[in-house]
């Protein structure tokens, strides 16, 4: 190899195809379109690479099954009773974020599960959003304290509507 072939084959530039140049220029006159059709005429734009031409796409044709909680599922995490011992100090209050800076609640999560696994020799005021009965009658039994955190409530949905003036439930309306 020699310095007058390195560049051989390597094409940085590509050339713009100029349209409308006749036949010669290797476009000719339908500019490499073809003859009528969705493409054809200037403005016209590729859609995604999920389009199919026209026909039925793919997604749409599959059979639709199973079902997914997803939606409304919550995610908890679980800390047994025995760390809660290990972690924290005769008559400490736990809470959410005193299981975070212990290191035992760790991630993104609904609330915090408190299970029955392990042994308890302290007293501990534990406020979780659930507990297991194992677990609660092992906090109680040695003189703590279970604090059950509420969940959030359900948004009160009126389907009747109201009168807004008087806040009052509108009558029903009678055929006379």
């Amino acid at each position: 190899m020699d310095l007058s072939s390195v560049h051989v084959g390597v094409h940085k530039l590509k050339k713009k195809k100029r349209v409308g140049r006749g036949p010669g220029s290797g476009h000719g006159k339908t500019a490499s379109r073809g003859s009528k059709g969705q493409w054809a005429s200037a403005g016209a734009k590729k859609p995604t690479s999920l389009f199919e031409g026209g026909q039925m796409q793919l997604f749409r044709r599959m059979p639709k099954r199973g079902f997914s909680h997803a939606t409304w599922d919550r995610h908890f995490l679980p800390v047994n009773v025995g760390d809660l011992d290990k972690a924290f100090n005769n008559g400490d209050k736990v809470t959410h974020q005193a299981l975070k800076a212990a290191g035992l609640a760790k991630g993104a999560a609904d609330g915090v599960r408190i299970l029955g696994e392990g042994e308890l020799t302290k007293k501990l005021e534990v406020e979780a959003h659930h507990f297991s009965k194992s677990a609660a009658e092992k906090i109680t039994a040695k003189g703590g304290k279970v604090v059950v955190i509420p969940p959030p409530k359900r948004p009160k949905r009126n389907k009747m509507g109201s009168n807004k003036k008087t806040g009052k439930p509108n009558a029903a309306i009678s055929p006379s």
